[in-house]
């Protein structure tokens, strides 16, 4: 019984260490705020996922000026990272007009590799103005 206890109890404790060196899928997060892109307008930044992983962008948005991101972001390898969704996220009630909200992206890291995600935030009706402010992020995927 106590041969059975020690061997239970063994297999148990390689179990969770194997489990603590599989990497976990998850979803990791980036945001930029309005302030941000009023400090700078070309923002550019790094994110490291795990195959298998997703992950989501989150960057400033405000419908009342005109100006809105790109729908779908551009995708330098779409075998390495694929666009899962956007959607706009309506400004928190602070009781301002014209507050700003957000605009999501959901992306999938496929396979290992690099690929480079890029944005526009421009008005998008004939003449106006493109690419205001842009937001680049170079995902390695491991």
């Amino acid at each position: 019984m106590k041969l059975r206890t020690t061997l239970i109890f063994i297999l148990l404790i390689s179990l969770l260490w194997i489990a603590a060196c599989v990497p976990s899928a998850g979803v990791k997060a980036v945001a930029v705020s309005c302030d941000d892109f009023s400090a700078q307008p070309n923002l550019t930044k790094q994110l490291t996922v795990v195959a298998g992983d997703s992950f989501t962008v989150t960057l400033c948005s405000n419908a009342t000026t005109g100006y809105q991101w790109s729908e779908s972001a551009q995708i330098s390898d779409t075998t390495v990272v694929q666009q899962l969704s956007h959607e706009t996220v309506a400004p928190k009630d602070t009781g301002l007009v014209g507050a700003p909200g957000a605009e999501v992206w959901t992306f999938k890291a496929l396979k290992k590799g690099t690929s480079t995600i890029t944005m526009g935030y421009s008005r998008p009706w004939e003449g106006g103005e493109k690419n205001t402010w842009t937001f680049t992020l170079n995902v390695t995927v491991n």
